[in-house]
């Protein structure tokens, strides 16, 4: 049983999303969707955290509040790793974080001051997988980029203790495409 689940993943740049209508996002969004419901279901999670990242943490956020929204029984906790980092996103993403952070069951700074270097990101990484019972990551360890951080903070947590590290993989969202195409033919 996990009752707090961290998820996280990409950066939209590092999946070559720019925008919100790229002709993927849904697809990718579903896959996160799914995903999460069915560890909801299988291991009683009751509370999904993010650090409110751009990205699939956002996206995983917003997967959460249409989940709720459904009677599905989950919270949301947004802990972000230092004050406004929100503001440096573009408008539809700064947009899209206010709304998550306004609807989010819990929400905290780690740092609890403004951004000063790189060491709060790691200082975020280790914070959520020690306060967390497992992490699902949209991840593939062939395509390099800022989720391998988290995976080695969690690793590193895995040689002290059990730490569920489940992924989702761009193979995942690949199935979930030709599903949707098979189902339209």
């Amino acid at each position: 049983m996990y009752n707090v689940l961290a998820v996280s993943g990409y950066k939209p740049h590092e999946l070559g999303v720019f925008q919100e209508k790229h002709e993927q996002l849904p697809y990718l969004k579903k896959a996160l969707k799914r995903k999460l419901k069915e560890t909801i279901e299988a291991f009683g999670t009751e509370w999904i955290v993010t650090s409110g990242q751009a990205g699939v943490e956002l996206w995983a956020a917003e997967a959460v509040l249409e989940l709720k929204s459904e009677g599905v029984p989950v919270k949301l906790a947004t802990l972000a790793p230092f004050y406004s980092q929100e503001e440096r996103y573009p408008e539809a993403v700064k947009s899209l974080y206010e709304e998550i952070w306004n609807n989010s069951d819990y929400k905290d700074y780690i740092t609890k001051r403004p951004y000063e270097s790189p060491a709060q990101l790691k200082q975020k990484n280790e914070f959520l997988v020690l306060k967390t019972d497992a992490m699902l990551l949209l991840y593939d360890e062939n395509i390099e980029g800022t989720p391998k951080f988290y995976e080695e903070a969690a690793k590193k947590r895995q040689l002290r203790e059990d730490y569920p590290l489940h992924y989702l993989t761009p193979e995942d969202i690949e199935d979930l495409i030709r599903e949707e195409l098979d189902e339209w033919n």
